[in-house]
């Protein structure tokens, strides 16, 4: 077995070898001048151009700037030919563009309307097909785990999952905190002794970067930024793992872990991370996983990962920021901008300014302005870019990037929905003992950040969420009424142009009928139109001064009488 190497190889030489290498490129280029000489190879002469002593030198120079000129508008000749090639192309591929579509929208208003307005409202109004998912997930498993963000573990609780696991009876919840690296220790060992006597918490730190099964080693090795072969380490599985081992072998039958909780919260990382392989897509987008997902991690144990939960819109602006699904790719979006003045009002001010290293600043804007700047988000004119970074910032407090840290109540008040009775039946199945010695081996493993580097959060406390579709298919509701009135409109607006299309036809040959009298009258009334002008001028006085608004009307007949066909205009 050879010794694998620790370091690279260096790629210093020594001066010998270093001398030896220059001395044979040396010779080497002597050869290549010596058989160019041979051969006859010079370097092409310049152009000397026509000599002062030359006759008619000045003509010769106007005929050589003549060939430049063609030659140049010959060049812009093509250019534009060019061009109208492409535009005519462009027009041919958008009009066959335009008959595609039109061919599909008549095939799918003949395959029926009833299954248009579903596809709409399952397009738009995403909310249903995530409420629909998790109420499967939920339904489905055996044990919850309700994921926690450890940075702020009371603003992802969510109370409806938590009266909906304990009221069913025969589930278990267990609450595990995630991103425990980005948080201190002695906040993390606050935390825990806080949730244990609610539920059985996990501490729990996925793994990032894991290798992606679904794609071969050949495509992961070409990549070059992100390399998903390497691994890093995960805390906390094995505690995990031993707990859902006890519940089998009391059940004596194979489980099934529904994985639940808001969005960015870390449930598919952590099943990538128990699995081992990378078998549910992960982002830094919020909203990855739309719909349930089965991965199989024994024989005995099937986890499914589900969509986040939807927060309510009657929460607080930080947890909407938080915990909500914010479209951060459409332009223009207030919802960030709100999103950021919520954090920025809930943290310390002075931690804020020495994680970004920026000056005081007096609002949201200034600070985003002076961010941007620092790391060079300008627009034209050096304009700085704020929508852009407040979605960046965003992104970085909702991710594993910047690591801030809550304070537990001071008195611990139980909710509505737990009793003492409901906290034992949660922890009958499980030994709390073996639990506390595997939360003590991850706290020992893991390297936390000082409190000094984390900032202090204040946190807005549960927040709501929309488990059961039915206020969200109240909406849906309204907006298929909404489609069913557009569209009576749409036929009323078809029947009145069929109409106005029989009216105008027949107003049309009424036209054409007049036109030809009007030209009989003309030719009549030829000869006697120098006699009519003047009695023509009086009348469109007269009728000034009896009706003022018939004025624009008399004008226009009046100028087309007093025309004459005489006189010839250039």
């Amino acid at each position: 077995m050879k010794r694998p190497k620790l370091k690279k190889a260096s790629k210093r030489l020594t001066c010998h070898k270093r001398y030896k290498i220059q001395k044979k490129i040396r010779e080497h280029h002597r050869k290549v001048r010596k058989e160019a000489k041979k051969r006859g190879r010079r370097k092409p002469k310049k152009d000397a151009g026509i000599p002062s002593a030359a006759p008619f030198k000045e003509e010769l120079l106007r005929e050589a700037e003549q060939r430049k000129q063609r030659l140049e508008e010959l060049k812009q000749k093509q250019k534009l030919n060019r061009q109208k090639e492409h535009e005519k192309r462009r027009k041919l591929e958008a009009k066959k563009n335009a008959a595609k579509t039109k061919e599909n929208e008549e095939g799918k208003k003949s395959s029926g309307k009833s299954k248009t307005k579903t596809n709409k409202l399952l397009d738009k109004n995403s909310k249903t097909s995530f409420c629909r998912e998790l109420k499967k997930v939920i339904e489905a498993s055996d044990v919850v785990l309700e994921v926690l963000d450890a940075r702020d573990p009371m603003g992802c609780r969510c109370p409806q999952l938590e009266q909906a696991v304990t009221c069913s009876g025969d589930k278990k919840l267990l609450l595990v905190l995630n991103k425990i690296d980005l948080v201190p220790k002695g906040n993390l060992e606050k935390w825990l002794n806080y949730l244990k006597k609610e539920f059985p918490t996990v501490a729990f730190k996925s793994a990032t970067l894991t290798k992606d099964k679904t794609m071969p080693e050949q495509v992961t090795k070409r990549r070059g930024r992100v390399d998903f072969s390497r691994t890093t380490e995960c805390f906390g599985s094995k505690c995990l793992l031993k707990l859902l081992q006890e519940h089998v072998r009391t059940q004596n039958r194979p489980i099934q872990v529904g994985v639940v909780g808001f969005p960015n919260v870390g449930k598919s990382s952590i099943i990538n991370s128990l699995k081992g392989v990378r078998a549910c897509n992960v982002g830094v987008a919020r909203g990855v996983t739309k719909s349930m997902q089965i991965v199989h991690i024994d024989k005995q144990t099937k986890m499914l990962d589900s969509p986040g939960i939807i927060a309510d819109p009657s929460n607080s602006a930080l947890a909407l920021a938080l915990r909500s699904i914010i479209d951060t790719e459409e332009p223009g979006s207030a919802a960030v901008l709100e999103g950021v003045d919520a954090i920025l009002n809930h943290c310390s001010k002075q931690q804020v300014m020495m994680r970004y290293t920026i000056p005081d600043f007096r609002n949201t804007e200034e600070f985003l302005a002076l961010l941007a700047q620092k790391r060079g988000m300008l627009k034209k004119g050096a304009v700085p870019d704020i929508e852009n970074m407040a979605k960046l910032l965003l992104c970085d407090w909702t991710g594993a990037k910047i690591s801030y840290h809550s304070e537990p109540p001071e008195s611990q008040v139980l909710p509505l929905y737990l009793t003492e009775d409901k906290i034992a039946e949660m922890q009958e199945c499980f030994n709390l003992k073996n639990l506390e010695e595997g939360n003590n081996t991850t706290l020992q493993a893991i390297k936390f950040p000082s409190p000094a580097n984390s900032i202090s959060f204040q946190s807005a406390g549960m927040s709501n969420g929309l488990i059961e579709d039915t206020e969200v298919m109240e909406e849906a509701s309204e907006w298929e009424n909404m489609e069913t009135d557009k569209e009576e409109e749409e036929e009323e607006e078809e029947d009145f142009t069929e109409s106005d299309d029989d009216q105008n036809d027949v107003e049309e040959e009424s036209d054409v009928k007049e036109e030809s009298k009007v030209q009989v009258t003309r030719k009549a009334k030829f000869g006697k139109r120098q006699t009519s002008s003047a009695n023509a001028d009086k009348q469109i006085a007269e009728s000034q001064h009896s009706n003022p608004l018939s004025l624009s009307m008399d004008k226009t007949a009046a100028e087309e009488d007093a025309y004459d066909f005489n006189t010839d205009y250039v």
